[in-house]
């Protein structure tokens, strides 16, 4: 069965940290890019952090930009998002997806849009709250 599957998140306090990790069952993840997106209540998805297949290219939103490190891990197949220095304003679902990296130079692209995205993991609940 070819899934993907969010674990490591929970309640933090303002200030601490967490880290993510998206593993795939399945399939292999060597040929695809993955985004960590997130939905708070009432909003839409963002795009917050993607990583391109080999590693080397990585894109972060703004709001994230030095607290956030998506990194990936070929021999666990796995992905990671290490987040630090977290405030309320991260509080938020998760949400890991795949899509097949054909090359790309950048991936902001893949962050920007959601649409083309193959897999999606079921979430896990991020909040920031002291």
């Amino acid at each position: 069965q070819v899934q993907l599957v969010e674990s490591g998140g929970g309640l933090v306090q303002p200030g601490g940290s967490l880290r993510l990790s998206c593993t795939a069952s399945g399939f292999s993840l060597d040929y695809y890019a993955i985004g960590w997106f997130r939905q708070a209540p009432g909003q839409k998805r963002e795009g917050v952090s993607c990583i391109g297949r080999t590693g080397r290219h990585k894109f972060y939103t703004n709001s994230v930009q030095g607290r956030f490190t998506i990194s990936r891990d070929r021999d666990t197949n796995r992905v990671y998002l290490q987040m630090n220095d977290m405030v309320p304003e991260d509080t938020a679902v998760y949400y890991c997806a795949a899509t097949v990296d054909f090359g790309a130079t950048s991936v902001e692209p893949l962050c920007r849009s959601s649409a083309q995205y193959s897999y999606w993991g079921q979430g896990t609940q991020v909040t920031v709250s002291s």
